[in-house]
C-alpha cells in the first residue's frame, strides 16, 4: 500500500519512528531489555542484558529491511560503555600555615610571666611557697624564732621587717602559745637593733605571749639590746653576752695619699661633710661632736637594756661598759637569768605560758632556698619605694614553719 504521497504505507504493527528515542530513553532509567522485548525489536542474541559488573548504555538505530529501501524502526541495543578517563586527582590545597599562632601564644606567655614578675615585686599576689602557720601548728604550741646573723636591714629574721612579721605570725596563730628566740648574733646596726627591741616589747605587751631568749656563743651588743626585752633569758656557761655599747669608725688615709702622690678634693656644702671619708683628718670640733652623737645613741640602748632587765640606769651604765660577759657571770649581774639548753628555754616558754609539758616546737622563718632572690627581689623593689607594709606582704609569700628537733 501506498499513502498520499506515493510511499509504501507502514503495517499498523510496526511501531511509529518517535517511540524508538522512547524504546532507548527507557532501555537508559530501566536497564536491560527483557528478552520478549529483545525478540520483539530482532535484537540479536548479542543483545541480551550484559553482567552488572560492566556499564552498558542504551541505543537504537535504524535498519532495512530486505524487501524495503526505507529505513525502519531500529531495535534497541546494548554496548559497553566507552571507559571513563580517571578523574584528575584533586588539587592539594595549600598547607595552612599556623605560625601566627604560635607567635600569638608565645606573646601571651610572654606577658603572663611580666605580670606575674610585676605582681610578685609589689608582693600582692599569693604563693605556693607560704605556707600559713595557722595551717602547721598543733594547739599548745612553742615558736622558735632564729637570730643568727648581723642585726641589718636584710629582710631576714635578723631585720626589724622579718623579725616584725614572724611576731605578727605569732600573735595571729592562737595555737601558738610563746615565742622563744634563739639568738647567735655578734649585734650590728644600732637602729635595727633598736627597732627589733621595740618590736618583741610590742608583742609581749599586746598578745600576753610570753617571750623567752635561749644565747648560743654571741648574744652582744643589737642583738642582746632585742633579747633584753624578753621574758627571760638563757646562756651557756660560756656565752658571751652583754657587750653593751655604741662605736662609731672612721679613718684617716691622708698621709697615705700623699705618699701615693694622690691628691682628693672634695668638693661639700660645708666645711665637715666629708669628714667621715678618711682623705683628710678629723678636727677636734668634729671629734667632740661625734663623741656626743654616740653617746646620745648609746643611752637609748642603755635605757632600753634597763627597762627590759628592770635595772635603774645607774646600774645598766654601770654594765654598758662595751665589753662581753661570760654566761656565768651575766647571770649574777642580772643581764641574764639562767644556765640552760634550747631545749630548757623552749620548755621555760611552755612554763610561762601555762601549757606545761604537753606542746609542741615549731621554727619560724624564710625558705632558705629563696633566701637570695628574696633579698634580691625587695632590693629591687626598695629603690621603687615601697612602704614597710608592702615589704612584709612579700615577706609572708616566703615564709614557712618547719618543725623543730
Amino acid at each position: 500500500m501506498e499513502n498520499e504521497n506515493g510511499y509504501p504505507e507502514r503495517p499498523a504493527s510496526a511501531e511509529p519512528a518517535a517511540s524508538v528515542a522512547e524504546h532507548a530513553a527507557t532501555a537508559a532509567a530501566n536497564g536491560p531489555a527483557p528478552a520478549d522485548a529483545a525478540a520483539r525489536h530482532k535484537a540479536p542474541a548479542s543483545a541480551a542484558a550484559p553482567a552488572a559488573s560492566t556499564a552498558y548504555v542504551a541505543s537504537s538505530e535504524a535498519y532495512f529491511a530486505p524487501d524495503s529501501k526505507f529505513p525502519q524502526p531500529g531495535s534497541v541495543r546494548y554496548e559497553a560503555a566507552p571507559a571513563a578517563a580517571p578523574a584528575p586527582a584533586p588539587a592539594r590545597a595549600p598547607k595552612k600555615r599556623h605560625g601566627w599562632i604560635v607567635a600569638i601564644v608565645v606573646v601571651l606567655c610572654l606577658c603572663i610571666v611580666t605580670v606575674f614578675s610585676i605582681s610578685s615585686c609589689t608582693s600582692l599576689v599569693g604563693s605556693t611557697l607560704y605556707t600559713s602557720s595557722s595551717q602547721a601548728t598543733a594547739p599548745n604550741s612553742i615558736g622558735i624564732i632564729e637570730i643568727t646573723s648581723t642585726i641589718q636591714y636584710d629582710w631576714t629574721a635578723n631585720s626589724p621587717e622579718g623579725l616584725k612579721y614572724l611576731l605578727d605570725e605569732a600573735a595571729d596563730d592562737s595555737n601558738i602559745k610563746a615565742v622563744v628566740l634563739r639568738v647567735d648574733s655578734g649585734g650590728g646596726t644600732a637602729t635595727a637593733g633598736e627597732e627589733m627591741a621595740t618590736y618583741v616589747r610590742e608583742f609581749r605587751e599586746m598578745t600576753g605571749k610570753p617571750v623567752v631568749v635561749s644565747s648560743a656563743s654571741l648574744n652582744c651588743s643589737a642583738a642582746y639590746e632585742i633579747s633584753s626585752q624578753a621574758d627571760c633569758i638563757y646562756v651557756a656557761k660560756t656565752t658571751e653576752i652583754g657587750a653593751i655599747g655604741t662605736v662609731m669608725q672612721t679613718y684617716d688615709t691622708s698621709e697615705l695619699l700623699d705618699k701615693l702622690g694622690i691628691n682628693v678634693y672634695n668638693i661639700a656644702s660645708s666645711d665637715s661633710k666629708d669628714s667621715t671619708y678618711g682623705t683628710r683628718p678629723l678636727t677636734d670640733e668634729e671629734i667632740a661632736y661625734y663623741q656626743a652623737l654616740v653617746n646620745e645613741i648609746n643611752d637609748a640602748f642603755v635605757e632600753n637594756v634597763a627597762n627590759g632587765r628592770h635595772l635603774t640606769l645607774d646600774e645598766a651604765r654601770a654594765l654598758a661598759n662595751g665589753l662581753p660577759y661570760a654566761g656565768t657571770t651575766a647571770v649574777t649581774n642580772g643581764l641574764d637569768d639562767k644556765i640552760g639548753t634550747l631545749e630548757d628555754a623552749v620548755d621555760e616558754a611552755a612554763a610561762l605560758a601555762g601549757i606545761g609539758s604537753s606542746y609542741q616546737s615549731f621554727y619560724l622563718g624564710f625558705e632558705s632556698s629563696e633566701l637570695s632572690s628574696l633579698i634580691s627581689l625587695l632590693g629591687q623593689s626598695n629603690s621603687s619605694g615601697l612602704s614597710t607594709s608592702e615589704i612584709a606582704e612579700v615577706l609572708k609569700e616566703y615564709s614557712y614553719v618547719k618543725p623543730a628537733n
